[in-house]
């Protein structure tokens, strides 16, 4: 057989599933070459998972890609553990947004070819080697037509799902415990039984939702069942047995669209960063996807890391960048998996769970609780200790509010748009020595409009990551508003670098580049 050709890319994506696409399309907003490895040969029809989270649909609104969804029915009550839970919080996007996956991962390819990625998903590709030297990863994989293929960059990053064959191939360490519970669950036409939002009955748990083209969801689960060992896929068969069992309805007559399984195996990745190989969404967790979170997770690992490995790519980072990717999401990742835990519990459990269901509802009552679950689930709660501390926005995502730009009203959320970092003066130019870092930063002045003046008491000034997460917070600056404002220098080195020049002093009245184009 022929030596297989080279193809020269700058990143690799394994996998173009929700996490893989998202990636993608955040490399190449940035102008990284990126080619994505995939061994379907068309879009999956499964619509897998159908929420997204308030904080998800943040960072959608952040690249403009909101309007592409549609108009997905809302619900504003989740769930903890079965556990009815309100999930309103500050945010434009509070509940749960019913998309299928398949429509997410329409638009995000759509949005990742409109920048230019490369994505073979048509190939059929399976990776069969994978090898890193001082400047480059190498992979090889076989196409449809049964003849090698290599592509070389300078970094790849797996997002082929919980079974990688990325991780297997570079032994990474993947610590846990293997499946003892499983959810049975299918979409069935046909079907007029009554919804059932986790009904639990005296052998399992049930849960039934008809959507609006006709087809039922049913989930069933048996008190005190175990995982099983599988060695193929689930017959829909089992599916409607267990469910007379546990319900008494027959719902054999129905016609299966899509039939599958889920169980309770938990694992994290003991590092998400192996040299020039990185890993991303369920590559680097496995986990039960109770409450919709494992989708959404897997999304804002790829949204993380996308701007700093293409920093690192174009030469732009600063030393230990790429290292905050592990150092940011793998503790994200633990928090999550651990509320997935205790949720199986309360969900799967049988009666010996019941008072302490009983104790949580009592709990959510209390508005402080509520909260603290409601932005957990969400995401909203994340903070990232790497960006410092001081003010409390630092770390935490950049507000929505409504600003006056210039002759406009926009969001905050819109001011992210370019995939750049953001540099925000409210009610006067942000500092002046901000402007060397303007390749790399937009740089605002902005007026909080008439409505949203309490968001900013005290704030003058904000530097925000391209991930929308604020690493700098000022205070009143002085007299002309071109203050270098105290931190911010060292701020700006840390997330994007040298700037592109040496500090120059401004004089008096020098002005400040406003971008008003949104």
């Amino acid at each position: 057989m022929a030596a297989p050709r080279t193809t020269r890319t700058e990143v690799i994506v394994v996998g173009a599933g929700p996490a893989g696409l998202m990636l993608s399309a955040e490399l190449a907003l940035r102008g990284v070459r990126v080619a994505v490895v995939e061994q379907r040969h068309r879009p999956s029809t499964e619509s897998r998972a159908s929420t997204l989270h308030a904080r998800t649909m943040e960072i959608l609104d952040s690249r403009g890609l909101l309007p592409d969804l549609g108009t997905p029915p809302n619900e504003p009550r989740g769930h903890f553990g079965g556990v009815p839970l309100d999930l309103t919080l500050p945010s434009p996007y509070p509940g749960q947004w019913k998309v299928p996956q398949t429509r997410t991962e329409s638009v995000l390819e759509e949005w990742a070819l409109s920048l230019g990625a490369d994505i073979r998903c048509g190939h059929r590709l399976r990776l069969i080697d994978l090898a890193q030297d001082p400047d480059a990863v190498e992979v090889e994989a076989v196409g449809r037509d049964g003849r090698p293929v290599r592509l070389r960059g300078s970094h790849l990053v797996a997002c082929d799902g919980q079974d990688s064959t990325v991780r297997q191939l570079t032994g990474a360490d993947f610590p846990g415990h293997g499946a003892a519970r499983e959810l049975l669950r299918a979409d069935v036409d046909g079907l007029d039984i009554p919804d059932r939002r986790f009904q639990r009955l005296p052998r399992g748990l049930a849960i039934a939702a008809r959507r609006a083209d006709g087809v039922t969801r049913v989930m069933v689960h048996e008190f005190g069942s175990a995982a099983r060992t599988r060695t193929g896929p689930v017959r829909y068969e089992e599916v409607a047995a267990a469910w007379q069992r546990v319900t008494g309805e027959d719902i054999g007559g129905g016609k299966p669209l899509w039939v599958n399984h889920f169980d309770d195996e938990s694992r994290l990745l003991a590092q998400y960063r192996h040299g020039r190989v990185l890993y991303a969404g369920d590559a680097a967790h496995r986990q039960m996807p109770t409450g919709g979170q494992a989708l959404n997770l897997g999304l804002q690992d790829a949204f993380n890391l996308g701007w700093k490995l293409a920093a690192t790519v174009r030469g732009e980072a600063p030393a230990g960048l790429l290292d905050t990717y592990h150092l940011e999401r793998h503790a994200v990742g633990a928090a999550v998996l651990g509320n997935i835990r205790a949720q199986v519990a309360l969900l799967l459990g049988g009666a010996e769970v019941e008072p302490v269901r009983a104790v949580l509802a009592e709990l959510l009552a209390e508005e402080p609780a509520r909260a603290r679950l409601a932005g957990m689930v969400s995401g909203l709660d994340i903070r990232y200790a790497t960006c410092g501390g001081g003010h409390p926005l630092v770390g935490a995502r950049l507000p929505y509010a409504r600003l006056r730009v210039g002759g406009a009203v926009c969001t905050t959320f819109e001011l992210l748009r370019s995939g750049r970092g953001l540099l925000l003066g409210l009610g006067a130019p942000p500092p002046a020595a901000g402007a060397r870092w303007d390749d790399r930063v937009d740089l605002v002045t902005a007026a909080p409009a008439r409505d949203e003046q309490g968001t900013w008491d005290g704030v003058a000034a904000v530097a925000v990551r391209p991930d929308g997460h604020v690493v700098w917070v000022g205070g009143a600056q002085d007299g002309d508003g071109n203050g270098d404002g105290d931190g911010l220098d060292a701020a700006l080195g840390r997330w994007f670098g040298a700037p592109r020049r040496p500090h120059v002093r401004p004089r008096a009245g020098a002005a400040v580049r406003a971008v008003s184009d949104t």
